[in-house]
């Protein structure tokens, strides 16, 4: 607190409480995460976002060990906020976690790095607001929101539209744009992609996504094919169904281009369309220390940065440096990275630029591998990052992803030695 003192001479002086001036610092201690299923046939295409957001909560506060009552505010990150994931979803899914009604809730959408963004904004409410324990999450259905049924309407401004149209260009055009502007050709995209698909399959071998992950039970609709009937099946979703271990670089380079005949952008070399969530359990380093709980990580800071909408993809080359300088860090500071892979095109860009050594970025794969639920993805690599990055000895780790519209987000976290 402020205060005021007289001196021996007569003059006012202020002063502030020790405890007031102290910095704290925002740490994370626990992590849990759905397994990723695929979009509109995978096991969570018939589950409500709500419930997926519920079980990611419900599971991480245990694993922290905290009392429900205690949490003051559950951030989540939503990529498309309508339909299930409409209404304030992060409300719905403290409620339906279990949590008490005296925990609030706050919906927060950045395309792809909402759930990147909620951690950050929790981190934030610790530092600046004193709040005892926060939830950052993340999560998205594309099954039951980005389909037939999605509200388009009034969705295009009209000066928008006539004077920075490629506001709304679709994710693949700006990819296959990158793609031209900047000379990445297919070979290396499939290279990559191939990679991922065999980083990925390594770290399910070798259970390196066992501890981050929660299995859900569900339900899931089948449709028969012929008969266009619909059945509803007990599923028990236990890892991620989108990667594909057996892929081979001719496979990839015989799939055809979705975005032009000679285009770049495939199904292979594109992330996938995915349904997931994922949570962490923040508080201060004294409340961590007070309580004796073992600290996975520490946020150092956030940085978006915009760029033009048509090559959304490279928005990290802004971001990573204005991170780094305000945290008087270099490149080669950083033990591990995390970029976002919504397509090949544009993490072999970023990286390239950015100069992010092969062999330290996206270690077990990717978007392209795993699966890509937008809102999830930013809560799921600060999870993932900082488990591997202790696994690894690492200390700095940088969690960063291109943004729908033309943006960049980066996030830093250090992991403690």
């Amino acid at each position: 607190m402020y205060g005021v003192a007289e001196t021996p001479n007569g003059t006012i002086e202020s002063h502030q409480d020790e405890e007031t001036t102290t910095m704290r610092d925002a740490v994370i201690v626990s992590t849990a995460r759905t397994p990723i299923g695929k979009a509109y046939r995978g096991a969570f295409n018939n589950t409500h976002a709500v419930d997926m957001g519920g079980h990611v909560i419900s599971q991480a506060v245990e694993r922290a060990g905290v009392d429900p009552a205690e949490i003051e505010d559950v951030i989540m990150g939503a990529g498309r906020t309508e339909g299930c994931t409409g209404g304030n979803v992060a409300r719905g899914s403290a409620m339906r976690a279990g949590l008490p009604v005296n925990v609030s809730g706050l919906t927060v959408s950045r395309a792809c790095s909402s759930g990147l963004n909620a951690i950050s904004v929790a981190a934030q409410r610790i530092i600046s607001d004193g709040v005892p324990v926060a939830v950052g999450a993340g999560l998205e259905s594309i099954s039951l929101v980005q389909n037939d049924h999605a509200n388009t309407y009034f969705r295009v401004n009209e000066w928008l539209d006539g004077h920075l149209p490629s506001i709304y260009d679709p994710m693949l055009k700006t990819a296959q744009t990158v793609a031209d502007r900047y000379e990445v050709s297919r070979e290396s995209q499939d290279e990559y992609s191939l990679q991922s698909q065999l980083r990925t399959a390594a770290a399910q071998q070798a259970g390196r996504f066992d501890d981050e992950i929660v299995p859900m039970p569900t339900v899931k609709a089948v449709t028969d094919k012929e008969s266009g009937e619909v059945s509803y099946v007990d599923t028990l979703l236990e890892k991620d169904e989108g990667n594909r271990p057996s892929t081979t670089l001719e496979g990839l380079q015989g799939l055809k281009p979705v975005t032009r005949d000679d285009g770049h952008i495939t199904a292979g070399n594109a992330s996938q369309l995915s349904d997931g969530a994922s949570a962490c359990v923040l508080m201060s380093d004294a409340e961590a220390a007070k309580r004796n709980l073992e600290v996975m990580g520490i946020y150092r800071g956030l940085v978006v940065h915009g760029c033009e909408p048509d090559e959304m993809g490279i928005g990290p080359v802004f971001a990573v440096p204005k991170l780094l300088e305000r945290n008087g860090l270099s490149m080669d500071d950083i033990d591990l990275w995390e970029l976002n892979e919504a397509f090949a095109v544009q993490v072999l860009y970023c990286r390239d630029r950015l100069g992010i050594p092969n062999d330290l970025l996206n270690v077990d794969g990717g978007s392209i591998s795993v699966g890509h639920p937008y809102g999830m993805t930013g809560a799921r690599l600060t999870g993932h990052a900082l488990i591997e990055g202790k696994r690894r000895g690492a200390k700095h780790v940088v969690v960063t992803m291109c943004v729908g519209t033309g943006m960049g987000t980066a996030g830093l976290f250090e992991i403690p030695q």
